[in-house]
């Protein structure tokens, strides 16, 4: 059992309905807690983006109460997004960069649309592209770069503000398995360092042997947490 001290993640009895008559989610209860790495399953269709999507408020729930990090999503003025945002960084499965802009500039914009300025960002920019191992094509075009260099980008771009939480949708989906063996070995890294992690994938191999937490989504329902 997490206590509410832990609890950095809480979902109160949440649904998400499309119309005319389309549950997407449908009473979902769960507590994350902090540091916390956690798998997210489940066949196509089962709800794992909606519920993703909603963490980081792209979506609203239809019922219920989502809690991230003691902010009341339900409640949450447009002025209270920005706080959020800090709180989570998302990472793609289809990496959504911009592919005539250099790995440093894709990273760099995650900080400059939280407020920060050029001359700022610049040191902290270049330590988490090291950190993903792409130091030394900091300044090439996304476009030039391999599909697991380009999920790394991504990655980079999720951490860079350090946010508490990471929220990864199929991160490894297009990925062969020597670089979904890089991915995951740097959101191992991510984890010990404190991050409270929620990785979503079709991939039973990434979590058959773990002693990680698996949440099983079925028809918008949680059948295993």
């Amino acid at each position: 059992m997490i206590s509410s001290s832990e609890c950095i993640i809480e979902l109160r009895g949440v649904g998400k309905k499309y119309p005319p008559d389309i549950f997407a989610l449908d009473g979902l209860n769960l507590k994350i807690s902090k540091g916390e790495f956690v798998f997210l399953t489940g066949p196509s269709g089962s709800g794992k983006s909606t519920l993703l999507r909603m963490l980081y408020h792209a979506e609203r729930p239809t019922a219920g109460a989502i809690t991230i990090d003691g902010l009341d999503l339900s409640s949450l003025s447009t002025s209270q997004v920005p706080q959020l945002r800090r709180k989570v960084g998302v990472i793609f499965q289809d990496f959504k960069l911009l592919y005539n802009k250099t790995v440093f500039e894709n990273v760099a914009l995650a900080l400059e649309v939280l407020g920060f300025k050029r001359d700022q960002l610049g040191r902290r920019v270049k330590q988490v592209i090291e950190g993903v191992g792409l130091g030394d094509k900091m300044m090439r075009k996304a476009v030039q770069l391999s599909g697991g260099e380009q999920q790394r980008v991504a990655i980079a771009r999720a951490v860079v503000n350090r946010p508490p939480i990471i929220l990864a949708d199929e991160p490894t989906g297009n990925l062969d398995r020597k670089r979904t063996n890089e991915v995951m070995s740097l959101m191992n890294e991510l984890n010990a360092r404190g991050a409270t992690i929620i990785f979503a994938t079709h991939d039973e191999a990434l979590f058959q042997d773990t002693h990680r937490r698996v949440l099983v989504l079925e028809n918008g329902r949680l059948k295993r947490s």
